[in-house]
């Protein structure tokens, strides 16, 4: 997977991941809660992968 692929899905994933928590809130769902802060952390990750892999590569130039 690319360095662009990385941080695009990883975006995705942490909007989808902020949507869920807030709709979890509204309709006091814990559980779509708890998923919302789970896919927030997991796309907060993905983009620090596709960022260490843009760092690899300047470093390797």
């Amino acid at each position: 997977m690319s360095s662009t692929s990385d941080k695009v899905k990883g975006l995705a994933n942490e909007a989808v991941g902020n949507i869920k928590q807030g709709v979890g809130k509204v309709t006091d769902n814990d559980k779509l809660r708890a998923e919302g802060v789970i896919q927030e952390k997991k796309g907060e990750a993905q983009q620090a992968v596709g960022k260490t892999k843009d760092a690899v590569k300047k470093a390797t130039e």
